[in-house]
């Protein structure tokens, strides 16, 4: 049975190859799998057009690492004691960071952190965006400044006095309600009146 690759099949063959390979394999694995297909005018023109997307993609990413090389990112965090972050700074968001300051989309899984950043100051992050295509950006972490204390708020004592004040004036009393109409031991009486 002749098939087209439509993948790389490892110890077998590359995407686009087409070879001869047992009916078994290639009807109850290879097809099924989506890996090859019969050999055919168009199956042939699918590989043709995988190719083309493929190498389109890899000049965009080549295109994409010149870009973040070199990039420097600065993420602002509250830092205590010894420059320690409280929480700390992961790949997302230096991803996020990265989309909003340069427009640059990077998948956060491609960010490669060994371990989150927990102290202020400057690192190295890898982006492995193909096998051989491997940028560093700079990220540099500072102390986000504490927000300025609003007015002070009033004392205690002034709550306290404030709730005690007199309410507003009482509920009026609920109006008394109306007296039920009795229209059942009218129609009784009328019955028993005919009857008689």
């Amino acid at each position: 049975m002749k098939v087209v690759f439509l993948q790389d099949v490892p110890n077998v063959a590359k995407a686009g190859e087409v070879k001869e390979v047992a009916a078994g394999y290639g009807r109850n694995f290879l097809i099924p799998q989506k890996l090859a297909a019969l050999a055919s005018p168009q199956a042939m023109s699918q590989v043709v057009t995988i190719d083309k997307t493929k190498a389109k993609v890899s000049e965009e990413l080549v295109d994409l690492a010149g870009q973040l090389e070199g990039k420097e990112v600065s993420l602002k965090a509250h830092a205590g004691a010894k420059d320690r972050l409280y929480g700390s700074i992961t790949s997302a968001d230096i991803a996020a960071e990265l989309e909003s300051t340069t427009g640059l989309v990077v998948d956060k899984r491609k960010i490669e952190l060994d371990e989150p950043i927990r102290h202020l100051g400057s690192y190295e992050v890898s982006i492995r965006l193909g096998k051989d295509m491997v940028p560093k950006i700079m990220v540099t972490v500072t102390e986000e400044e504490a927000p300025a204390k609003e007015e002070e708020k009033p004392p205690k004592k002034a709550k306290k006095a404030a709730k005690k004040a007199p309410k507003k004036e009482k509920k009026a009393p609920k109006k008394e309600a109306a007296p039920k109409k009795t229209t059942k031991k009218a129609k009784t009486t009328k019955k028993k009146e005919e009857t008689t």
